[in-house]
């Protein structure tokens, strides 16, 4: 097959309805306009990646519903070589754009975990939704289309469930069912990268008991879709020449109100039963994932401590401990979510799932050891590339200021000024967090993590091991 191009990819955003806001007005052109163009940069790489035949392994795969050849990021992972090569194509992502490119990871992964739950849904249940999918995935299939993931609700009152809220529209629900659809209002927040992608793929945000039926539904829908309007978010504006990376990323807020979904397109709808199942294979293959992205993001900025340290005039072999240890943070994270990928096991379905608490275990190592990474960056770099206190892109290039800055900033006389200034500038943009701010919550809290990994646990197997070889012939209970 014929698989899109970059130029394709633009105009497939430039043919949608313009529901994507920021600054308070709609953006026109998303190619474009400053405030997303750094975004569909990061996008459109791997479009471009597609068109060499270097890469194919990586990012393209044999349909399993038509073999065809497909881009990897619609593809169903039905084994563990699978899986493993789709958290390898996200670490060659963050290799290559510096920072997430969430239309090959989230809406990938939330297929395949809904792939596994229509399945159970319709065995039980006798609907159609595994059908419905099996269609979308086929037709989405041949258009190398991005899909978004949004799992995180706005939730509300965290003291309250869904359908206690005093708004009902903090989380995503069903308000009417109609017999070619349903209607959705609520919100989806701190949803990356949803506004350059064609498409954006629902799940539920917990797991829901039957008084809060009405917010276990799960759909995909294009990205400008009426009754849906998209608010842009980011921690970085007004930044231009060298001040600003080539690749972006950003979030949405997601506001659906009164939206109409039709019935193809619906793969959950009120069975609360299977919302928890949901939540769970989902935290296994994503929190897997998370080791590729802190690999990959950690892979850059070894190479930009490199740059920083040759730039300052100061041979690498000064900060070998310091570079061995971002090594070691980055290939420890990316050994734990291959470990656990290899100890997952199959869904009935066809689908392969990672183990859980690996994965979980994975997921707080890295919320726990990115910011040293960052850190080791800032100490290698130095002050030029961690204190904010570097002139900017303007005055650098300012006829009259920037030769008297360009003399300031004069280090090693191999290295041009503007290229130690440019290496100071990627440092600065990790140091502070631009390359990526959710490592700590993104793809799930630390506690959550905790929580699976204390339920997963057999404590009492283990306590019984201890007895064993002890010769205590007693059973020794937790105290009340």
């Amino acid at each position: 097959m014929a698989f899109k191009t970059r130029e394709g990819y633009y105009a497939d955003l430039r043919a949608m309805r313009k529901n994507v806001y920021k600054n308070g007005h709609a953006i026109e052109d998303l190619v474009t306009d400053p405030a997303t163009m750094r975004l569909v940069e990061n996008e459109a790489y791997l479009y471009d990646a597609l068109q060499d035949p270097e890469f194919d392994p990586i990012l393209k795969e044999t349909s399993s519903l038509t073999g065809n050849e497909i881009v990897r990021w619609i593809s169903l992972n039905t084994e563990p070589d699978k899986l493993k090569k789709s958290v390898e194509m996200k670490r060659f992502a963050f290799d290559h754009v510096g920072t997430c490119m969430a239309g090959i990871c989230v809406g990938h992964n939330i297929m395949n975990v809904l792939w596994s739950v229509t399945y159970d849904i319709d065995k039980a249940k006798g609907t159609e939704y595994h059908k419905r999918l099996e269609k979308w995935i086929i037709e989405t299939e041949s258009k190398c289309y991005k899909v978004a993931g949004a799992l995180t609700d706005a939730k509300g009152d965290r003291s309250k469930s869904a359908g206690q809220q005093d708004n009902p529209d903090a989380s995503v629900h069903i308000k009417e069912i109609r017999p070619d659809g349903i209607v959705v209002s609520g919100a989806k927040v701190m949803i990356a990268h949803a506004a350059v992608c064609q498409e954006i793929f629902v799940g539920t945000g917990t797991g829901y008991k039957e008084a809060d039926k009405d917010y276990a539904v799960s759909f995909v829908v294009p990205r400008d879709i009426e009754g849906l309007t998209i608010i842009q978010t980011d921690a970085s504006e007004g930044r231009e020449g060298w001040d600003d990376m080539k690749y972006g990323d950003q979030s949405s807020y997601l506001i659906f109100e009164d939206c109409f979904i039709p019935n193809e397109r619906v793969f959950m709808c009120g069975e609360y039963e299977f919302s928890g199942s949901v939540i769970d294979r989902f935290v296994g293959n994503y929190r897997a994932c998370i080791g590729s992205c802190v690999a990959g993001q950690g892979d850059v900025m070894t190479g930009a401590a490199v740059l920083m340290a040759r730039a300052n005039g100061l041979p690498m072999k000064k900060f070998k401990d310091k570079l061995i240890n971002m090594t070691r943070i980055s290939e420890t994270v990316w050994g734990l979510g291959l470990g656990s990928i290899y100890a997952g096991y199959m869904h009935e379905s066809g689908v392969w799932f990672a183990d859980p608490t690996i994965a979980c275990v994975n997921k707080i190592y890295a919320a726990e050891n990115y910011a040293e990474l960052r850190r080791l960056l800032q100490d290698i770099g130095g002050g030029i590339a961690e204190t904010g206190c570097f002139p900017n892109y303007k005055d650098c290039m300012d006829p009259v200021l920037g030769p008297k800055i360009m003399k300031a900033i004069s280090a090693n006389p191999e290295v041009t000024p503007e290229n130690r200034a440019r290496a100071a500038r990627l440092g600065e943009w990790y140091a502070r967090a631009g390359g990526l701010l959710a490592f700590v919550h993104g793809g799930g809290s630390p506690d959550g993590c905790k929580l699976v990994i204390n339920r997963n646990t057999p404590y009492e197997k283990y306590a019984q091991y201890a007895a064993d070889i002890a010769g205590i012939d007693q059973t020794i209970k937790d105290p009340q």
